[in-house]
């Protein structure tokens, strides 16, 4: 087995007198793809700011292909390979959906962003551009305005440009949350396809079980805070604590509300 990619021991986050992440332990392979699952609370966003430098750790270390990223700040952990996306877009609705590649791929190679007028010129930028906004399938849209895409093209605009940084590992933040069925359908599909190239590795949280499944080679149960449970798809959708703790919880609500 190769080493792993990223190696997390006894991650724990404090506020005060509570625990929000409390001692997890997981290590995830090159080009492999782990779904973080749980409740609302599970300590999920809290596990993600962690790994990505938004929040320093109580206790524990975070390594990255061997090299200890613990509480570095975010610029400097991508700056080592790891890009995330977030819940809510993050990307500039004025420009095209061509420009907001370029800016990002701009940065990566180092240019200052008071040169970005130069970039649409630089024939190297903007064919790396057009190759990311192939691969996710919105090569078409590229001339339009960001703020009038859809919102579906909007998340995988916001993909194209975490992957314009050449992560080693990406982090997927609720990658289809508030999309269609068809928008999800989609989205799973090519995230499947960008794993299936052995690219790139995932971290994802999702909170739509169709996607898990559909995508994770692992998963991470967390139920406050804490490691409920860790395997394959297959070992999950058996355990029964998982069931009642989280997949049966997720059955009686769509029950209530249907």
């Amino acid at each position: 087995m190769t080493d792993p990619i990223l190696t997390i021991s006894n991650l724990t986050k404090r506020f005060g007198g509570n625990t929000a992440v409390s001692g997890i332990d997981l290590e995830l392979q090159p080009r492999e793809t782990i779904a973080i699952i749980g409740p609302n609370g599970a300590g999920k966003t809290t596990f993600y700011n962690m790994v990505s430098g938004r929040m320093t750790p109580s206790d524990g270390r975070i390594l990255l292909e061997g090299r200890d990223i613990t509480g570095l700040a975010p610029h400097r952990i991508s700056r080592m390979g790891v890009s995330r996306s977030f819940q809510i877009n993050n990307i500039f609705p004025e420009m095209t959906v061509q420009e907001n590649v370029e800016v990002a791929l701009t940065a990566f190679h180092g240019h200052s962003r008071k040169l970005f007028n130069l970039a649409s010129r630089n024939r190297a930028v903007q064919e790396e551009a057009r190759g990311l906004l192939e691969r996710l399938q919105i090569l078409d849209l590229a001339e339009r305005r960001a703020e009038v895409i859809s919102y579906g093209d909007k998340r995988l605009l916001e993909i194209a440009v975490v992957l314009a940084t050449r992560p080693h590992l990406v982090l997927l933040d609720e990658p289809t949350a508030g999309m269609t069925p068809d928008e999800t359908r989609r989205t799973t599909a090519l995230i499947r396809k960008l794993a299936e190239s052995g690219d790139y590795t995932f971290l994802i949280t999702e909170h739509d079980m169709d996607v898990v499944f559909g995508l994770a080679d692992r998963i991470l149960v967390m139920h406050r805070g804490e490691n409920l449970f860790f395997g394959t798809p297959e070992e999950v959708r058996a355990h029964p604590e998982v069931r009642r703790a989280y997949l049966g919880e997720e059955e009686e609500q769509e029950e209530a509300e249907a």
